[in-house]
């Protein structure tokens, strides 16, 4: 057995002594697909109490630490906390009543350990995740090339920061979104809540440049260009942002060498 899988029942055994607790699920790799634990994964669970334990178990890790001494732990949200133990294994969980669990969105889920009597289906989100609102090829190209737009402009500023979160994050979430909708035959294990998971599993470098779309704080403009060229070639990319941002990219910034007039955005 997989030491992260061991370390959940260990929890689970300590759980069932303790008459307010109702159910421990595993999540992500500790969830239904467990077959992917590997040494670089964490421990993702919930841990189900009576009403009012809540508190109780995100303030106190004593019930954490039954299988192993815990070396580090902070809280992360009123039902959550992070924890390291001290043999190395990371845990993420949170707590939750029966009541609250039935209310949150989260897919995958498996059950660890349920009292006899617990609520069927715990392991079952009655509020599936949600998907964008706009989730249609359309959208997601308009959305990467504004984007994209607006990004150089932050660049010109001098924003490089902010420039880099609309080009080479923002952008390129568009244009996972428009591999998922466009490449149906493609199978990986999508993560519902973070499409950047295992992407580099499911496309290739020539079909995804990442490498080219992603450089880094001082590659900009270099990032734009080719999630740019890369949408032209896949969608019919209006020709007047497209003119827009190949301005932006010909522009220099204030600061350069060449001149040139300020160009920024509000």
């Amino acid at each position: 057995m997989h030491p992260m899988l061991r370390r959940l029942d260990d929890l689970a055994n300590h759980l069932a002594t303790r008459p307010d607790t109702v159910a421990l699920l595993g999540l992500g790799s500790a969830g239904n697909e467990h077959d992917r634990l590997d040494a670089h994964s964490d421990l993702d669970f919930f841990v189900v109490v009576a009403d009012g334990a809540v508190s109780r178990y995100v303030d106190s890790v004593d019930w954490l630490a039954a299988p192993c001494p815990v070396a580090y732990s902070f809280a992360n949200d009123r039902n959550a906390r992070k924890a390291l133990y001290a043999d190395g294994i990371f845990v993420e969980y949170a707590v939750f009543t029966v009541d609250e669990l039935t209310r949150l969105p989260f897919a995958g889920a498996r059950v660890v350990w349920q009292r006899p009597d617990a609520p069927a289906g715990l392991a079952e989100s009655r509020r599936p995740p949600a998907g964008p609102p706009h989730d249609t090829p359309t959208f997601h190209l308009n959305e990467a090339l504004t984007n994209l737009y607006v990004g150089l402009h932050r660049e010109l500023r001098g924003e490089h920061l902010s420039a880099a979160r609309f080009i080479q994050s923002y952008a390129v979430d568009r244009v996972l979104a428009l591999l998922r909708l466009t490449s149906p035959g493609v199978t990986h294990r999508r993560d519902p809540f973070d499409p950047t998971r295992r992407v580099e599993q499911a496309y290739p470098p020539e079909a995804l440049p990442l490498a080219a779309m992603v450089p880094g704080y001082r590659a900009n403009r270099a990032a734009a260009r080719v999630v740019l060229e890369w949408l032209e070639a896949r969608f019919p990319v209006d020709p007047v942002i497209a003119a827009a941002i190949r301005n932006l990219l010909a522009a220099s910034p204030p600061n350069s060498p060449d001149g040139g007039p300020e160009s920024g955005r509000a």
